[in-house]
């Protein structure tokens, strides 16, 4: 029920604890956004091969792979997709055995909703920032970003 006028988003979140997991998707629909949940990366990664997100919030101590290579993988694949991590101990992975590559924003566990939104914010601002930066850079040289392989980039003029 948001009767705030923020934007609306279409959220993956990934978390092993079935707890977690339910309790931070209800507090996310309760804003108003679209949340989608699986336990592991693998179950992630195949999420993303159908569906386009925009933010990610993930565990960074999930089985099999942990957050920081799934985080790493995504980005591989999908630059500009936003991830926020978290973790119930983040000053063990915050450090130079545990490369945090790929993820926009760390949010420590046990974390308010308060706190997950002031985040969440962040990182939407730091990509629209971004995107208004390589917009102008583009206008400034005289020309667009063109991706084939991306549906959001803007086309090249056709009538070239």
């Amino acid at each position: 029920m948001n009767t705030s006028g923020n934007p609306k988003y279409k959220i993956l979140v990934v978390d092993d604890d079935l707890d977690v997991n339910t309790t931070t998707a209800l507090l996310l629909e309760f804003d108003g956004h679209q949340v989608q949940t699986v336990f592991t990366g693998e179950a992630a990664l195949a999420m993303l091969g159908k569906s386009q997100f925009d933010l990610i919030i993930m565990e960074y101590w999930l089985p099999l792979m942990k957050g920081n290579e799934l985080a790493a993988f995504i980005k591989q694949e999908w630059p500009d997709q936003p991830i926020i991590m978290t973790a119930a101990h983040s000053e063990e992975i915050n450090g130079d055995d545990h490369p945090l590559t790929g993820v926009d924003c760390l949010l420590n566990k046990p974390f308010s909703m308060q706190q997950l939104r002031e985040a969440m914010i962040w990182v939407f601002d730091r990509y629209a920032g971004k995107r208004q930066r390589e917009q102008e850079t583009y206008q400034a040289h005289g020309s667009h970003l063109e991706d084939p392989d991306n549906p959001r980039s803007v086309p090249k003029d056709s009538n070239k």
